[in-house]
């Protein structure tokens, strides 16, 4: 797998780091939530529906470890509210796929 290009680093899953990416490249590891936070916790995450400091994303889980930014960015990925996830429940397979629930009843042809 290749490395992500900074371009790509700087917005990934919905979320848009900023300068939080080359920070958390940048960092020494292992590191911990709560050293990231003491670091960049007012770093600003953005995403379609909102924002919320990297202190608030990761306050949950103040004492899980990392091993590198790859790890660090998953548990932002992880921890991010609601807004960035998109559209909630959107799917573009036909039917659902298994477990998922929809809100439309059952069309026989």
């Amino acid at each position: 797998m290749s490395d992500p290009t900074d371009s790509e680093r700087l917005r990934e899953h919905g979320v848009e780091f900023g300068p939080l990416a080359h920070q958390l490249d940048q960092h020494e590891y292992p590191t911990t939530c709560e050293e990231l936070v003491e670091a960049y916790g007012s770093s600003i995450l953005r995403f379609q529906d909102g924002e919320q400091t990297l202190e608030e994303v990761l306050n949950p889980v103040p004492e899980e470890q990392f091993d590198s930014p790859a790890e660090a960015r998953t548990a932002i990925f992880s921890n991010v509210s609601e807004g960035a996830i998109g559209r909630k429940g959107y799917s573009d397979r036909t039917p659902p796929a298994l477990g998922e629930q929809t809100e439309e009843p059952d069309e026989s042809f």
